[in-house]
């Protein structure tokens, strides 16, 4: 499937379809359903400096066209990875993509240089968290704050550093740009939509944390919408996500202006997704006379 290969910020990948962070775990668990030969790169459980207990109470609720979620981002912390999983992740044969989050820019950049090490390839910075320090306001949602992180990652990093923005703002463009100008080699979009799920029996809220993350294919067309306008704001590489669950769903992303294509909620419903996923785009060139995956991005004609 040599027309599938791409090249991501020099990182060479056989295919643009990429494991979204939080639905792959860190690639172990889906090794037995999937051949991650065919994989361009997975993107990890979302690490923080140290460990992060999450939010208590139900912390997912399936809605019309996918789900909600307010995991909270539990994790066992950046030194527990590197010590107990990279060892096994290093063995996979696709290339990974470290997942990162912090409460503070001191946190961030103390992430970052944790886990400049062998066998990851790039950074993926998800700048949704809560900055505790600015009264509760999400890094991204700010440009300031947004261009502040990104600058510290990039300062205490060799590898490529790719910023993950939030779609509950108003302008996604100003948030792209500011991440661009301090620094960024790449933007991911979209993380997933804030909503709201109610149990009308108990006249309360599903989740436990009240509000949760929307992913799944009813944020398709957002996430298609955003990746098109950022595509065409910024000079550095997007990688598209957000309800993709066929191979011309990538195909759709592609044409918009990512360059690379996450699956993430098709993960959880079906393990093996991403080998379909794969075959299904590399079908469609073949029907569509593409010699190369690459050629399609950015030709939406609008």
């Amino acid at each position: 499937m040599s027309r599938l290969n791409v090249n991501f910020l020099g990182i060479p990948m056989a295919s643009p379809v990429i494991g979204a962070s939080g639905t792959v775990g860190f690639g172990l668990e889906l090794a037995d359903y999937v051949d991650l030969k065919k994989v361009g790169a997975l993107s990890g459980k979302g690490l923080a400096p140290t460990p992060w207990m999450g939010n208590n109470g139900v912390r997912i609720a399936e809605t019309t066209s996918g789900m909600l979620n307010c995991i909270g981002l539990e994790n066992p912390g950046a030194p527990y990875f590197l010590e107990h999983y990279l060892p096994e992740v290093k063995k996979l044969p696709t290339v990974f993509i470290a997942n990162m989050v912090g409460k503070s820019v001191e946190e961030y950049a103390e992430c970052a240089a944790m886990l400049t090490v062998p066998g990851i390839s790039a950074l993926e910075v998800n700048i949704s968290c809560p900055n505790v320090k600015v009264g509760g306001a999400a890094f991204g949602t700010d440009p300031k704050q947004a261009a502040a992180v990104t600058k510290a990652v990039k300062d205490a990093t060799s590898l490529p550093v790719i910023v993950k923005l939030s779609p509950n703002v108003t302008d996604i463009v100003s948030i792209a740009k500011a991440v661009e100008d301090a620094g960024a080699d790449a933007i991911s979009l979209i993380n997933t939509l804030l909503g709201i799920s109610i149990d009308i029996r108990t006249r309360k809220p599903v989740l436990g944390n009240i509000t949760g993350g929307l992913s799944g294919p009813a944020i398709k067309p957002v996430a298609l919408r955003m990746v098109w306008q950022v595509s065409k704001a910024v000079h550095i590489p997007v990688s598209g996500l957000g309800g993709v669950m066929t191979g011309r769903d990538v195909v759709e992303f592609m044409m918009a202006g990512a360059s690379i294509v996450q699956v993430g909620t098709a993960n959880l419903a079906d393990p093996s997704a991403m080998g379909r996923i794969v075959d299904e785009l590399d079908e469609w060139c073949d029907q569509n006379h593409v010699k190369d995956v690459n050629e399609i991005v950015g030709t939406l004609k609008a």
